[in-house]
């Protein structure tokens, strides 16, 4: 399907969705359009920004676009049907690699772990050889590969040799670990805390093993995607969009008032899985500074020797230019 097609349908199903987010009397400034999922955790945020003012106040309307899938965004993105997504670092990098002028602001640090039911027996990930482990995200999904390379220099053994992985969506992975499908789970952060609030237990967490293996969990994975060429000639906006998310991000770590309106988009069946989910995006907060680029890539480079080009793309090391700092 040509290109110019594909946007046409993904720019009709944006307007379509559009308004299951909230709405505003009268928007005012430019506007900044964002690609994202009817049900990303990323809407928390945007929605904090429309209700809350924090773009008009700084002199632009921000105007999110539904679209279908993450393959759906970067399609846009890549169209110029919108000015911004969120997506992971990596694909940021191919794109910049291939000579694309993307760039990255960071968004969300938030990583999961490996999770078991309460009452299994297996206390390490030593106890898992020989059985099952449920995987959202496919073979180079980035905290299973931060895992294996924890397992092959503190264990000794590549977990993934020992054990048998079944892939699948996030629902799915979830259902399967609380039905004793699979003995052991590695979900994105928000299905984790999920799993959390229903009693399941986390074995090791992402955070800690990217940590031991002398990796710095601060890296951010997801950011805001923006152009070079478009933030030379919006400097404003864009250091309009950097402040009014990062004023969000401060909202929503001190005010627990700000989760109220959210609650709603937030798919918590109780307040336990409420309290789960807000603790969870608050531990993903990017702090308020530059991407330090060699821990970056330090990163990319353990990623890397076990995801190989499936993961990279055929990148070698991540392109100048690739982390946005706003002043």
């Amino acid at each position: 399907m040509p290109i110019t097609r594909r946007l046409t349908l993904l720019g009709g199903a944006a307007m379509l969705a559009a308004p299951t987010l909230p709405a505003r009397a009268a928007a005012t400034g430019p506007a900044i359009r964002i690609g994202t999922l009817e049900n990303g955790t990323v809407n928390w945020e945007i929605q904090t920004i429309i209700g809350q003012g924090l773009d008009q106040a700084n002199g632009f309307s921000l105007v999110p676009m539904i679209l279908a899938g993450n393959p759906a965004t970067q399609v846009a993105m890549q169209g110029g049907e919108v000015e911004t997504i969120v997506s992971d670092w990596l694909w940021v990098a191919q794109q910049r690699a291939r000579g694309s002028d993307f760039t990255f602001l960071p968004y969300s640090t938030a990583v999961g772990g490996l999770m078991v039911k309460n009452d299994s027996p297996v206390k390490t990930l030593t106890d898992l050889k020989g059985k099952k482990i449920g995987i959202a995200g496919g073979p180079v999904d980035k905290s299973w590969l931060i895992l294996r390379a924890w397992s092959r220099e503190k264990m000794g053994q590549d977990i993934a040799e020992v054990t048998e992985q079944v892939f699948g969506a996030p629902p799915m992975i979830m259902n399967a670990a609380e039905t004793g499908e699979v003995d052991a789970a590695i979900n994105f952060w928000h299905f984790q805390a999920k799993m959390k609030a229903r009693g399941m237990r986390e074995v090791i967490s992402v955070e800690t093993a990217a940590r031991e293996l002398g990796l710095d969990p601060a890296t951010p994975l997801l950011g805001y995607v923006l152009r070079d060429s478009w933030i030379a000639a919006n400097p404003a906006l864009a250091q309009g969009l950097a402040k009014a998310s990062r004023a969000a991000k401060e909202l929503l770590l001190r005010d627990d008032a700000a989760w109220t309106a959210l609650r709603p988009r937030m798919d918590a069946k109780d307040d336990a899985e409420f309290e789960a989910l807000k603790a969870g995006w608050r531990a993903g907060i990017p702090k308020p500074a530059p991407v330090n680029v060699g821990n970056a890539q330090k990163m990319f480079a353990a990623m890397a020797e076990l995801g190989g080009e499936e993961l990279t793309g055929g990148i070698k090391t991540l392109p100048e230019g690739l982390f946005w700092s706003p002043e």
